[in-house]
């Protein structure tokens, strides 16, 4: 999958926004808290996302993947390519990515995002 075809899997997600970080990092975020973070001028192009606690000691053992770095005590994987992941593993991924991370936004935020009255 290239830079174009996640982007729009990312930004089809309510509420992502996007933005580079570090100079060099296309950074997806919801409530201001990265979900999932792609390396630009690279190649091959390289990802990182939070999966669950399960899935991850599973891809950081699988081949193209490792603990994703400074956030792996977070449970974050890095792919080295983007295509070593089929178009449904990156909806998957993404997408449960993007839950994890809401999850944990603090009670204000997430009423914010879904639109709940104070």
């Amino acid at each position: 999958m290239n830079i174009e075809e996640l982007q729009r899997l990312c930004k089809a997600l309510p509420h992502a926004t996007e933005d580079i970080k570090w100079g060099n990092d296309l950074c997806f975020c919801i409530g201001e808290k990265m979900f999932c973070v792609i390396g630009l001028n690279q190649s091959p192009t390289s990802a990182s996302f939070k999966v669950t606690d399960e899935e991850f000691e599973e891809l950081s053992a699988r081949q193209g993947f490792q603990p994703a770095p400074y956030v792996a005590r977070y449970k974050w994987v890095l792919v080295h390519d983007t295509n070593t992941l089929s178009a449904k593993e990156w909806q998957h991924y993404v997408t449960q990515s993007y839950t994890l991370v809401k999850a944990k936004l603090p009670a204000k935020v997430r009423k914010e995002i879904d639109g709940e009255k104070k």
